[in-house]
């Protein structure tokens, strides 16, 4: 099972979860849109 983890938008203050992947890649939010993305500390 993937280990999920927080983000939250900075324009929309939207939180969300997703799987964690080792790959670094762009995220976006989903309700949104914007790339102002920041993972949420455990």
């Amino acid at each position: 099972m993937a280990e999920e983890v927080k983000y939250k938008c900075m324009r929309c203050g939207n939180e969300y979860s997703a799987p964690y992947s080792k790959e670094p890649k762009e995220r976006t939010c989903p309700r949104c849109k914007s790339n102002s993305v920041r993972q949420l500390k455990k």
